[in-house]
């Protein structure tokens, strides 16, 4: 018997099919018109994504980048907690899903979900995508404004991925808040970009006050070391493009790179890495410089070289957003 496809893959044969009889034409124009207004300052009461040509062309496009980023960043959380396994999911402002199939992903085996988003053409598309995903079958797909108003029920994990960009600051504030109220554990991932970065560390703030530790990225619950507006946090994620990213974007590479922000926190104890890799490391002859976010906390440069032995063979083997050291 032949073992299931991984969530990725079965994510992207699903996706595949969503775009058949929809003129590429008109799927990139779609889309282009899409990513002009869908991540900017659009309230959640008036949905951007108006019918299934509109949803089945952003979610063939952006799904994917959101899957992996949100991954990515579940992983991190995954490894500051290697016993826990959350019992049940709320994605806030979840659109499609793409976080659900990242939650399944990273644990396996079923819970109960809710997608919470205001724009039922992307619940409705959710629905039928997720039908390729026997653990997602079940998941209640419900039509709620993402703000102030907002109420949650007890859940053990909250997600909230490229949301809080379309939220004013109040219903930023209520919406972290309620997420920290409502779930032992709370992940949140925005674009990798200084203003996305600015909300993330808000948020992050705003759990700590709450009482959440910090899990993933950083490698301590204190204020972040980065001095404001002198650099931003973000890290990558590489995702495998579909035909469609190609006709909308050109070139000729298979993949793109997201790049992303994000907090993972929770209100049982957590052990966060060491330090963090919070740079593309660079790979010189006979030593690899690595920039850190370390434990004090602090940035910092080290440099591992030839004379470390196995430590500099992981340094080689270190990427962007991985723990450091590497655990034995």
């Amino acid at each position: 018997m032949n073992a299931p496809a991984p969530p990725a893959e079965t994510l992207r044969a699903a996706l595949a099919g969503l775009l058949d009889g929809l003129p590429p034409r008109q799927a990139s124009q779609a889309v282009e018109r899409l990513i002009a207004s869908y991540r900017g300052a659009t309230p959640t009461d008036a949905p951007i994504l108006r019918d299934r040509a509109d949803v089945a062309a952003y979610a063939a496009y952006r799904m994917p980048a959101t899957f992996e980023a949100v991954r990515s960043a579940l992983e991190a959380f995954a490894e500051a907690a290697p016993a826990w396994v959350p019992g049940s999911h709320t994605d806030l402002g979840g659109g499609t899903g793409a976080a659900a199939w990242a939650v399944s992903a990273t644990w396996g085996g079923e819970r109960p979900v809710t997608v919470l988003d205001w724009a039922e053409p992307a619940l409705a598309l959710g629905r039928e995508i997720a039908a390729a995903d026997p653990a997602l079958r079940d998941v209640r797909w419900q039509r709620s404004r993402i703000g102030a108003a907002l109420t949650l029920e007890s859940t053990d994990l909250v997600t909230v991925s490229y949301v809080l960009n379309e939220l004013t600051a109040p219903d930023r504030t209520a919406l972290v808040e309620a997420a920290a109220a409502a779930a032992q554990a709370v992940v949140i991932v925005e674009p990798g970009t200084p203003d996305g970065y600015a909300r993330v560390i808000e948020a992050r703030d705003r759990l700590v006050g709450a009482g959440f530790h910090v899990a993933a990225p950083c490698p301590h619950s204190a204020a972040c070391p980065i001095a404001p507006g002198t650099d931003w946090c973000h890290f990558s994620a590489r995702v495998s493009r579909s035909s469609l990213h190609r006709q909308v974007k050109g070139g000729s590479l298979p993949y793109e790179d997201e790049k992303f922000s994000y907090v993972a926190a929770a209100r049982f104890p957590v052990t966060p890495a060491p330090s963090r890799v919070v740079r593309r490391p660079q790979i010189r002859k006979g030593q690899v410089l690595l920039d850190l976010c370390e434990t004090e906390p602090s940035l910092h440069r080290t440099t591992v070289t030839k004379r470390n032995g196995d430590l500099y063979k992981a340094a080689r083997d270190a990427d962007w957003g991985d723990a450091w050291p590497p655990a034995p």
